[in-house]
């Protein structure tokens, strides 16, 4: 009987699971997709009924899937910066989730659609980093159809293959009733305040370690000036193309160069613009542990920068032009 009422209203619950998860709601989506997919193996008559009903659901999850990312795409495209800060807010893995998107854009550009909603959090970050980047709106929406087909129809295809132990395991769930909906209640709540502990943890050990903006301007004003290192990716800069003046373009994935072409005394300084300085903060970590005695992030990053009123200089020349470069054949595409 269960699966029966499943597979009745499969079509309406698994668009409006998909377009939910894609505007960045809690829901789980491929949980759903799997149960949904093992109701309908057990509940179908035969092979032609089932093929049916996945590609009915196959159709609905794709039309949820792109309706949603539409909206982000639209909000970065409008929005940019601004709507990425909100995105990441949204997601539990929020500290570091932007920058890994953007080097995935920087690699495959909008083909990283395709498999964006197979690693967590990237598809939230990377739809609207589509829009921020100027994507062509037809070649977002063929990626995106192909990436949301592609996750449906492994979702649905493991609840077919695994439909026997499911069913197995909804007996089990309808045996314990309520307890078993408890369980999975306070598994899912541990799991979310244990992510956010650790956010507060963090956000504790950076304070400690971390130079305002105001500091910062007083110590350029000093001999020997601090370092600066920009490590904001290249889309990043590509979208707001200013730096704090005299600021070195880094990435703080090569560090072997930095400590002998500065030294151990230099007071370096790094910035991003990702949430909790989390880049920078890892950097400035590194560079510690190689021998730099004072090494820090800046709290706010180039944004605390900009809202305290200091001055930022365009971005006459870029050290980083062939990435720049490869970033816009990728846009075009």
């Amino acid at each position: 009987m269960t699966h029966e009422l499943i597979a009745r209203y499969a079509v309406a619950v698994v668009f409006l699971n998909v377009l939910g998860a894609s505007v960045g709601l809690p829901l789980p989506a491929m949980p759903t997709l799997i149960t949904i997919g093992a109701s309908i193996a057990v509940a179908a008559g035969g092979f032609s009924s089932t093929a049916l009903h996945f590609m009915l659901l196959l159709g609905a999850a794709v039309l949820g899937g792109v309706i949603g990312d539409l909206v982000w795409f639209q909000g970065g495209k409008r929005y940019g910066e601004r709507t990425l800060h909100t995105v990441c807010k949204l997601s539990l893995s929020r500290d570091t989730c932007v920058k890994k998107t953007e080097r995935f854009f920087g690699r495959w550009g909008v083909r990283v659609l395709v498999v964006a909603r197979f690693v967590p959090g990237l598809s939230l970050v990377a739809v609207p980093l589509c829009g921020a980047m100027a994507v062509k709106l037809l070649s977002f929406i063929v990626h995106d159809c192909l990436g949301v087909a592609l996750w449906s129809l492994v979702g649905l295809a493991v609840g077919a293959v695994f439909a026997s132990q499911i069913d197995v395991l909804f007996q089990h769930v309808a045996h314990l009733g309520w307890q078993a909906f408890g369980v999975i209640g306070v598994a899912l709540a541990s799991y979310v305040l244990y992510r956010y502990c650790r956010r507060i943890l963090l956000a504790k050990a950076l304070e400690k370690a971390r130079i305002s903006a105001s500091e910062l301007h007083a110590l350029l004003a000093r001999h020997p000036r601090p370092v600066v290192f920009d490590i904001r990716s290249p889309e990043r800069r590509s979208l707001d193309p200013f730096v704090i003046p005299g600021a070195v373009l880094a990435d703080e994935r090569q560090l072997q160069d930095i400590v002998p072409r500065y030294g151990a005394n230099r007071t370096l300084v790094i910035y991003c613009s990702c949430p909790n300085e989390i880049s920078a903060a890892w950097m400035a970590k590194r560079l510690r542990l190689a021998g730099v005695k004072l090494a820090l992030p800046l709290a706010g990053g180039i944004d605390a920068w900009r809202l305290a009123g200091f001055e930022l200089d365009p971005m006459r020349t870029i050290n980083d032009a062939v990435a720049g470069e490869d970033v816009r054949k990728l846009v075009a595409q």
